[in-house]
């Protein structure tokens, strides 16, 4: 009676935090799908919540920038310390120099690479596409007639691409009589609003800059104050967890981007001095638009390579397959050779959650998500990774991941795992192995 009790008590128990823990789910969904419609669905919220941002913007630029010459910064400091530490008997006097110095450097390196990307870009921008719309008929037809050279003329399949290639740039021509020359007010307006959106873009740029450089002049006052709120609201066992938390999701952050940011620059330059020395068309458009999209993971070479393919190929079709090599091979060397030695193992993740990261934060955020999500997903990856061994040890259960592969059940007494057993063309392959050894005791 007394077992029967204490088993229907267990039983009980069970069901308990069974239900217990359906309910948490049950509520942590609905205050899910809540936070989702007040954000993307009630127009109150989602009206404020761009309000805010649009305030916020030129605070966001500024941490952006002072994240990103941070290192730079670092770097000048460095430096300028050795050098001022003998010459300036105050220490605190001798910072102050050092790092106001280091700060103004970082600052005027930053915008340095910024003109120097857009005087780069922009002319090359242009002519590439007053030269593209200019000649694309005379391109068209060129290509034609080198598919037509290279299948003798004699393809159906020829004639119908030279009818659809014909009849693409007639509607091209079409379109801009009739669809673009007579909307054109509205173009001009729209474009316009573009313009001046543009502008207070930059202007909240060059606001951001200015308050990039009071967070690093400051920086350690504003981590001691973060430090501070974390340790008066929670106790030291939970604040430590949170303050080694954002100390290795800077680290991830931070390894990640300033090592995509070198690789893409060291891509981009390698891709110009081939492109220079192959003679391709459009040599510094590709190189920077290689170079750029570089910075996406993954799919980042196929999102430059293809655009370039086809602006390449209209000029020079055979230049154009000799760039798809080159392009392939390119990516080769960055993925297995130059990425892992300046990346590493930054992210810790492997490769199916790479992928998944990429397409989760491109699908949700864009562009952004693409770039971000993978530095994101591994923070949440170790967060995940740090709770699952806290609750372990927690319960005397082994961490590491290879000891639960071949696991059956964990013993309810013992406390120790069991394993599966081993399948029957394995165990039949060893009882053979041991047979002949049996019999060799048997004879003698």
């Amino acid at each position: 009676m007394e077992e029967d009790k204490k088993k229907s008590g267990k039983t009980e128990h069970g069901m308990r935090w069974y239900i217990s823990l359906a309910v948490l789910v049950f509520v942590l969904f609905c205050c899910c799908t809540m936070f989702f419609f007040m954000i993307y669905r009630y127009n109150g919220v989602s009206k404020g919540w761009d309000t805010i941002m649009k305030v916020l913007q030129p605070i966001t630029f500024g941490l952006v920038i002072a994240y990103l010459i941070n290192p730079i910064m670092k770097f000048f400091e460095k430096h300028l310390l050795h050098f001022l530490e003998p010459r300036v008997q105050k220490e605190k006097k001798c910072r102050k120099i050092a790092r106001s110095i280091a700060t103004g450097g970082a600052v005027v390196v930053f915008v340095l690479i910024v003109i120097l990307l857009f005087a780069m870009m922009i002319p090359q921008l242009i002519s590439s596409i007053s030269g593209m719309v200019n000649f694309l008929p005379k391109q068209v037809d060129s290509f034609i007639d080198w598919f037509n050279g290279l299948t003798n003329s004699d393809n159906e399949i020829i004639q119908s691409l030279e009818t659809n290639m014909m009849d693409m740039v007639t509607y091209l021509e079409n379109w801009v009589k009739e669809s673009f020359l007579p909307n054109i007010q509205t173009y001009i307006t729209s474009i316009t609003s573009g313009v001046i959106n543009m502008v207070k873009v930059l202007m909240n740029a060059i606001i951001g800059l200015i308050v990039s450089v009071y967070v690093l002049m400051t920086k350690e006052k504003f981590i001691g104050q973060s430090k501070k709120i974390v340790y008066a609201i929670f106790k030291p066992v939970r604040g430590n967890v949170i303050i080694d938390t954002f100390r290795k999701s800077n680290e991830i952050f931070g390894g990640f981007i300033s090592g995509k940011l070198l690789d893409s620059a060291i891509i981009g330059v390698l891709c110009y001095i081939c492109l220079l020395i192959m003679k391709m068309p459009y040599t510094l458009l590709v190189s920077v638009f290689v170079g750029l999209t570089n910075i996406i993971p993954f799919f980042g070479p196929f999102i430059g390579a293809i655009p370039s393919v086809i602006i390449i190929a209209l000029a020079d079709p055979i230049k154009g397959i000799y760039f798809l090599i080159f392009i392939f091979i390119l990516q080769q060397v960055d993925g297995n050779i130059i990425g892992p030695k300046i990346l590493g193992d930054s992210t810790g993740l492997n490769s199916f959650w790479v992928v998944f990261a990429i397409m989760v934060g491109g699908g949700l955020f864009g562009i952004g998500g693409m770039i971000l999500g993978v530095p994101t997903f591994a923070v949440i990856y170790y967060i995940i990774d740090k709770t699952v061994d806290y609750c372990l040890r927690k319960r005397k259960l082994p961490e590491d991941t290879d000891e639960y592969i071949r696991l059956e059940k964990v013993d309810e007494k013992t406390n120790e795992i069991v394993l599966l057993e081993e399948p029957v063309e394995e165990a039949s392959e060893k009882k053979e192995l041991h047979i002949p050894s049996i019999k060799k005791k048997e004879k003698k």
